[in-house]
């Protein structure tokens, strides 16, 4: 499973500034999936060598300062069924409120692995002051000052020490697909369909958590382990932000699979939030299959697929080859067909190509199209190889890498998607000196 890490605790306390410190430090940047929710609230992280989610609650919590006690309550329910480690984030400078007591008494019956963070400790004043938080009954304490960054490389020390090490080793080596989306898509129609009367051919294997299960499926010729799927996982009984908790799953999904099946509703389009969960899965560089369910509800004219394809790409763009498949769960129409279009993707994210045929394909287009000269300087790429990494990456050696504009390095991108398919997965690419 995915290692989430949450910063939880009252409005004002720190947790975004903390948020920055532990994603956007130079040693500890690893990639910032933005555009998750309007800011930032989630990130990617590395610390001695252990790369993890974090994710900061307070960036969710929707109202003034006075925040209703319920709202808190969402947040911190949420972030106990969803994340491995949770952070508690206090203010030395206020000592111990009522809201604190709350969030407090609900992480202590929660059962994860709790650290109590106080924050704005600066000075050997505030250590003593901060000796009072060990009264919230949550163990140790741990002194930092989020914005100078004292303290933080200690408290990491001990966050990656309790994560789990194996997070992304697998043990099964078939292909991991998660249905993914908003609430209210019909992701659990679309699981029934697939799952439903086949449920001798459905094997359930326990997740690391109580309440997440992975199905493997086994008919027809297919044989892939659907992700912690909607309505496998029993909710949790708050009333949960829709956006925050769409996130939150996603995110939980997302990290475990190979392809992530983006579901979205054909009566209101590609919205806001799909946009999201599938920039989500695209910065974590899976596989994408996005299918447009309830199509049986749609009215239809000879150009209607087309024209709506056409504009899920422009929404998309610029990473616009990806399939696009039209089902109803309803009716079952097409759900084995996008289920098709996800093993082809899978094997277009693991599918390696050899150095010379590389070569022979890009060198002459690039020839023929030789990036814009710089101050003078002509650019010359020399050699193309793919890293061994686990989604496609290219590096192209040249003289002046740092002279190779974004939309030379796009046009690249176009023309291996044009001779080398890549459909529905992210591809990097990397100016190397050569």
């Amino acid at each position: 499973m995915a290692n989430i890490v949450a910063i939880v605790g009252r409005p004002n306390v720190g947790k975004s500034t903390l948020f920055n410190r532990l994603t956007d430090s130079r040693k500890a940047i690893v990639d910032e999936v933005a555009g998750v929710t309007r800011d930032r609230h989630y990130g990617k992280s590395e610390w001695n060598g252990l790369e993890f989610s974090v994710i900061d609650t307070g960036g969710y919590v929707h109202g003034s300062d006075d925040i209703f006690e319920g709202e808190i309550r969402k947040q911190v329910q949420l972030a106990i069924d969803e994340s491995s480690v949770i952070l508690f984030v206090v203010d030395v400078t206020d000592g111990i409120t009522d809201d604190d007591k709350i969030v407090a008494d609900m992480l202590r019956r929660g059962k994860k692995k709790v650290f109590v963070v106080s924050n704005k400790v600066d000075n050997g004043e505030r250590q003593a002051l901060s000796g009072e938080f060990y009264a919230l009954g949550l163990g140790e304490v741990h002194n930092v000052s989020a914005i100078s960054g004292s303290g933080t490389g200690d408290l990491l020390d001990e966050v990656v020490a309790v994560l789990d090490k194996n997070a992304v080793h697998e043990e099964i080596n078939i292909p991991k697909f998660a249905i993914v989306g908003r609430p209210n898509v019909g992701k659990s129609s679309t699981v029934n369909a697939l799952l439903g009367k086949e449920q001798n051919i459905v094997t359930n294997i326990a997740g690391t958590t109580r309440d997440s299960i992975n199905t493997r499926y086994t008919s027809f010729g297919h044989d892939f382990l659907l992700i912690d799927t909607a309505g496998i996982r029993k909710k949790s009984k708050v009333e949960e932000d829709l956006e925050f908790y769409s996130v939150m799953r996603s995110i939980r999904s997302i990290e475990d699979c190979d392809v992530c099946l983006l579901l979205i509703d054909a009566t209101l389009g590609m919205e806001a939030q799909d946009l999201n969960i599938f920039h989500l899965a695209e910065k974590n560089r899976k596989g994408i299959v996005i299918m447009v369910n309830k199509w049986d509800l749609v009215e239809k004219n000879t150009n209607s697929t087309k024209e709506y394809e056409e504009r899920i790409r422009e929404r998309i763009a610029p990473f616009r080859d990806v399939p696009i498949i039209f089902t109803s769960a309803i009716t079952k129409q097409r759900v084995l067909k996008a289920i098709e279009a996800a093993e082809k993707v899978y094997a277009n994210r693991i599918k390696s190509i050899k150095t010379r045929e590389l070569n022979d394909v890009m060198l002459p287009i690039i020839e023929s199209n030789p990036p814009s000269a710089t101050k003078g300087k002509e650019i010359k790429i020399k050699f193309i190889n793919q890293l061994p990494t686990h989604a496609p990456t290219f590096a192209f050696y040249c003289n002046l890498p740092q002279y190779v504009t974004e939309s030379y390095i796009r046009f690249l991108e176009n023309r291996l998607r044009e001779n080398f398919d890549f459909s529905g997965v992210p591809i990097q690419l990397f100016m190397r000196k050569k």
